[in-house]
């Protein structure tokens, strides 16, 4: 599987950025893709998940101005990022893997990764 994110970039806060992630390579029935994001000095965060039957997660900081979706035919994952603010600045990478189910729900184990987009959002 490969993944390559692109649409990155520097915009004012309260803009919008939409972020791509093409893949290739799907070999999983059952899977899970995720955005994820690293600012500097600071851990990965998740962002964002959808499943392959279609159900959405969001983390808390993002949710209801990020929009995950999926175009099948192009096997691309999408991230619509509106309301940007700074401390949305950061690396944001797509992830490929699958869901697995334990006692507190369905996880996603991510085993693909991509090299990441750059997002820097100015104030």
């Amino acid at each position: 599987v490969q993944l390559v994110e692109s649409g990155g970039g520097s915009v004012q806060s309260g803009g919008s950025l939409r972020l791509s992630c093409a893949a290739s390579g799907y070999t999983y029935r059952r899977y899970c893709m995720g955005w994820f994001r690293q600012a500097p000095g600071q851990e990965r965060e998740g962002v964002a998940h959808i499943r392959s039957g279609g159900s959405t997660g969001y983390a808390d900081s993002v949710k209801d101005r990020f929009t995950i979706s999926q175009d099948n035919a192009k096997n691309t994952l999408y991230l619509q990022m509106n309301s940007l603010k700074p401390e949305d600045t950061a690396k944001y990478y797509c992830a490929y893997g699958v869901p697995f189910t334990t006692p507190q729900g369905e996880q996603c184990a991510y085993d693909y990764w991509g090299k990441g987009t750059l997002v820097t959002i100015s104030s």
